[in-house]
């Protein structure tokens, strides 16, 4: 057996009352519907099988994966029938696989729909594309023999700007309905965590939340309903005193106008903290605000401490990482701030 390492100058809080109350708060703006949860690229990032486990202990029930391989890694925390794999079977050996986990694929075309029933057929959900030109079937092919044989559980389609008060929306909500009457199926689904907010007329018998379960505010009509459930945290490895004139960082871009305390924190664009957090984030200590002074390193940011002689070596710092403020201060986007944190954050 290797040695075991010490742990990393890094880690990763998942606050899971908080994950379960937002749920239970989308599950109830969900109506009559009831709430799913998409745990596809590991629950955002944040770890699928305690934000599964977590889940199912609060009442969901229906799970949302896009590859067949992240099925795999929820086998034995939930009900397989309970798991539904969003791009579908790719091929024979897929819905093989499928059919011996009890594992619901979500047909996303002719081709996917003759893989399916050619290997068996069995319970499936299906994709039908109302506007965002991406998985799902048109209309037109709803009426092919291979599709009006399926055995239909969910009739899915999604969103394309749920988080906007365009047309667009209305256009696919239509759509979606006239799917309803050219399908067989028990349930139906359109709207994401954003479409939720739209109301009542988007929600079918199921929605599938997913950025607002993990703390992200797709819509403005969520803000003060969901709270933030991932904190990021990282770990102080040196402090310096700089003297006026002195230099931080690749090209320098940040001068000390006056003698002032800094700390070398372990994290940077490897660990997902982006150069786009350069000269813009901060750290949090004791209710203060330590700002990033010069660029972001691929394993070192450098935070200001003039006003925080109590934060030394190996102390641990809170990222300001609120995701609506966050997005909004680097240009990315609430998804990509949770997906793009590394494999160095243990979850």
């Amino acid at each position: 057996m290797p040695p075991e390492a010490p742990p990393p100058p890094l880690r990763l809080t998942l606050d899971l009352d908080a994950l379960v109350a937002n749920w239970r708060a989308l599950d109830a703006l969900s109506g009559t519907a009831s709430a799913g949860a998409a745990v596809k690229a590991d629950a955002y990032g944040l770890g699928a099988r305690r934000v599964a486990m977590a889940l199912r202990g609060a009442g969901c029930s229906d799970f949302f994966v896009a590859h067949w391989s992240e099925a795999v890694d929820l086998l034995d925390v939930l009900p397989a029938g309970n798991i539904a794999v969003l791009h579908g079977p790719q091929n024979p050996a897929d819905a093989v696989f499928a059919r011996d986990n009890g594992l619901r694929p979500v047909i996303n075309s002719l081709h996917q729909a003759r893989i399916w029933q050619e290997a068996g057929g069995g319970v499936c959900d299906l994709m039908v594309d109302t506007g965002i030109n991406r998985l799902g079937l048109p209309l037109a092919d709803l009426s092919d023999p291979v599709i009006t044989g399926l055995q239909v559980d969910v009739l899915h389609s999604h969103l394309a700007s749920a988080d906007e008060d365009v047309p667009q929306n209305e256009a696919q909500r239509l759509r979606w309905l006239e799917a309803q009457g050219l399908v067989q199926h028990r349930r139906a689904s359109l709207a994401n965590s954003a479409g939720i907010a739209l109301g009542s007329a988007y929600h079918g018998q199921l929605t599938r939340p997913g950025i607002a379960l993990y703390g992200g505010v797709p819509s403005a009509a969520l803000a003060g309903q969901i709270k933030q459930v991932a904190q990021p945290e990282a770990q102080v490895i040196q402090t310096r005193e700089l003297e006026a004139g002195d230099q931080i960082g690749y090209n320098a871009t940040f001068t000390a106008a006056e003698p002032m305390r800094v700390g070398v924190v372990s994290l940077g664009y490897a660990d997902g903290y982006l150069r786009c957090w350069s000269g813009k984030g901060a750290m949090l200590a004791d209710g203060l605000r330590l700002p990033v002074l010069g660029r972001v390193s691929m394993d070192m940011t450098v935070i200001d401490l003039s006003h925080a002689p109590q934060v030394g070596e190996g102390d641990w710092l809170a990222l300001d990482y609120d995701l609506p403020a966050a997005s909004a201060l680097t240009g990315l986007s609430q998804y990509e701030l949770l997906t793009s944190l590394g494999r160095r954050f243990p979850r």
